[in-house]
């Protein structure tokens, strides 16, 4: 089992020649190079506790102010796509009903995620 260590590691790895490799996030190479990421890994697979880790990922961007971007990493959870959706749906939510709409944007990937145009061999 990989430590969280690790895992941020890996996911700095893949921001670095996926997300901004590819420029899927315009935003992104900026805030790496100026280091105002913070990552979190949540081991739990239960959709309740992974929610509320986001909700303190929110209120962690609202008080630290040397950090921009928030990476949330759930190595454990959401291995079927549909649930990764749920769960992305909730997060937006939740967004909404706590003040957050317009002033945080959830961005979310998944290793199985595919574009619209894609082929499954793709992914």
């Amino acid at each position: 089992m990989a430590t969280s260590q690790q895992i941020i590691d890996e996911t700095k790895k893949w921001i670095s020649d996926v997300v901004v490799g590819c420029n899927f996030c315009p935003f992104a190479a900026n805030v790496l190079k100026q280091q105002t990421v913070h990552y979190q890994v949540e081991t739990s697979d239960v959709p309740g506790i992974c929610l509320d880790s986001f909700l303190v990922e929110t209120t962690r961007l609202d008080n630290e102010i040397n950090i921009e971007t928030s990476f949330l990493i759930f190595p454990n959870a959401f291995a079927s796509f549909d649930d990764y959706l749920d769960c992305v749906r909730l997060a937006e939510r939740s967004l909404k009903q706590n003040g957050y709409e317009g002033i945080y944007q959830l961005a979310s990937f998944h290793p199985l995620y595919l574009f619209a145009d894609a082929a499954e061999k793709d992914g």
